[in-house]
């Protein structure tokens, strides 16, 4: 049996900055993967789409999605599963989070924006009507604090509560220091954009694609996705 293509789906944005970072990131699988098909497809806003995507690789071959999302929230555990069912031979992986090297990238954002010991962290996630997914965020949150050895709130942008804007404001009343956003969320976009308006003036990290090469550990985490459910 040939090996699965490898088939990555993202939510899709309409912003270009947001296209660009997660192309580069497919693109950096890709080349670690000489010998497998990668693809990009996307499950909302942009095309392709699952299906459309799916039908761009042969019939004969078994293919991976692997959701380039960082909770297994609505699109994970539905709408993939039911664009996708159509097709033999096709299995779903858990989406990216959580996941330690995502711990690694929001530390290495939040370095680039710079934090005293003394701040605190909000960590902006964007929010689900599926409380599993809210779970996992805070699961993230909750790893992150850890590793600065410091309380991590958490701001949602929608679907649940606290907002972010109500979480900051929380945060800053009780701080010793400033407030500092931790972003988490995959690329540019509208999300972000919203991060920025609710942080009320707090300096906010960026996303965990940008305009910059993809982390090495993003890459592994989407090519170990991918093997595990290939296996």
């Amino acid at each position: 049996m040939s090996t699965p293509a490898l088939l990555s789906i993202s939510h899709g944005t309409g912003s270009p900055a947001g296209q660009a970072s997660v192309s580069a990131l497919v693109a950096a699988v890709a080349a670690r993967l000489p010998d497998e098909i990668v693809r990009l497809g996307h499950v909302d806003v942009q095309q392709p789409d699952v299906a459309a995507s799916l039908a761009a690789i042969p019939d004969q071959r078994p293919v991976v999605i692997v959701p380039l999302l960082l909770s297994a929230g609505y699109h994970v555990r539905v709408d993939l599963k039911k664009q996708s069912a159509g097709r033999e031979g096709v299995t779903v992986a858990p989406a990216l989070g959580p996941d330690p090297r995502l711990v690694d990238v929001l530390v290495a954002r939040l370095d680039a924006v710079g934090h005293a010991p003394e701040d605190a962290i909000v960590i902006a996630v964007a929010g689900s009507s599926d409380e599993r997914a809210n779970d996992d965020c805070r699961a993230i949150a909750r790893e992150l604090g850890e590793r600065l050895g410091a309380d991590v709130s958490v701001g949602f942008l929608a679907a649940t509560e606290p907002r972010l804007d109500t979480a900051v404001a929380s945060a800053r009343a009780t701080a010793d220091g400033g407030v500092v956003v931790a972003t988490y969320l995959l690329a540019p976009g509208y999300f972000h954009d919203l991060a920025v308006r609710l942080a009320d003036g707090a300096p906010v990290a960026r996303p965990l694609l940008d305009a910059d090469e993809p982390a090495p550990g993003l890459v592994e985490l989407v090519i170990d996705r991918y093997r595990t459910a290939a296996r």
